[in-house]
């Protein structure tokens, strides 16, 4: 089973957390961190979306279904993050996925005398009603004016993906401690063996 330091929570948005669970994307052969049907229902736990210690009948089917819906979101997040239109085919899965789960009613609260929405979060008591509410974050990223911030990670051996909220919207890197701070260090050494001075000198 996956531990939990291989699962990154950087995306800032769950579906993309859900996506950064294939990691090393530009390998020939990226790394799978859901490897069977106890991680998926471990990470869906982890990620606040099921119940905890619930075991579903049909798992390896669930997962199956998981890692397509997982690709499926992946595939239309970068399509329209990149202005394109996602496959048909991907928008028909998301929209099946996601009307499996409806959203729980919109709850109101008052705030400084005023009304705002309260919290809608919900949680699901099976995998497929989980992945159904990862389907419906898809769907509201996809409509959302914050789809033009998903970013890839900038460093060259990552490509996590992730909502740039930075005030500049000039975010490089999927985490500054991760791929950020290596990186500039690798850099900066490059740079400083370049500047020394050679035997010839």
């Amino acid at each position: 089973m996956a531990t939990d330091d291989r699962w990154i929570w950087d995306g800032g948005r769950v579906c993309l957390d859900f996506a950064n669970t294939l990691r090393h994307r530009w390998r020939t052969a990226p790394e799978e961190t859901l490897r069977n049907p106890e991680d998926l229902s471990l990470w869906l736990q982890r990620a606040g979306l099921l119940a905890p210690g619930l075991q579903d009948p049909g798992a390896a089917a669930v997962l199956a279904s998981g890692l397509r819906l997982r690709e499926t979101v992946d595939r239309a997040v970068l399509a329209v993050a990149d202005g394109r239109l996602p496959l048909p085919g991907d928008i028909t899965l998301l929209n099946r996925s996601a009307a499996e789960a409806p959203r729980p009613a919109l709850q109101i609260a008052v705030t400084d005398g005023r009304l705002e929405p309260a919290g809608t979060a919900s949680i699901a008591t099976d995998t497929p009603a989980a992945l159904a509410l990862l389907a419906q974050d898809a769907v509201d990223l996809l409509l959302s004016a914050e789809i033009r911030r998903v970013r890839v990670c900038g460093a060259d051996h990552c490509a996590l993906r992730f909502v740039d909220r930075s005030p500049a919207r000039n975010r490089r890197w999927c985490s500054m401690s991760r791929c950020g701070n290596r990186t500039k260090v690798r850099l900066h050494q490059a740079r400083s063996r370049r500047s020394e001075p050679t035997a010839a000198d």
